[in-house]
């Protein structure tokens, strides 16, 4: 409990924190189509094929974009511990 409070009144801080899981899926979906773009730019070798060749690098294009994702959500989390506010919270019974 905090310095002065009474049993009913607490300070509770506030912050919007970013859903990790709406990072990964976004920067997920954006590596696939990437990769899928990239790919599909260059002419592949008959002897592999276009799938193959996609899944391989897919394995790094969608690895490398969510953890891109990861990084940008642990800078925005960061920055909404800064700008967390605290306020009173007080116990109404009914």
């Amino acid at each position: 409990m905090a310095k002065g409070s009474t049993p009913d009144k607490h300070e509770v801080q506030l912050r919007r924190s970013p859903k990790l899981m709406a990072f990964v899926l976004v920067f997920g979906l954006l590596g696939f189509f990437a990769t899928a773009i990239v790919t599909g730019l260059y002419p592949s070798d008959p002897s592999i094929g276009f799938i193959a060749l996609f899944a391989y690098f897919a394995l790094f294009g969608v690895s490398g974009s969510i953890a891109l994702g990861v990084i940008v959500w642990l800078v925005i989390d960061v920055r909404s511990k800064k700008r967390a506010t605290v306020v009173q919270m007080e116990r109404q019974s009914d």
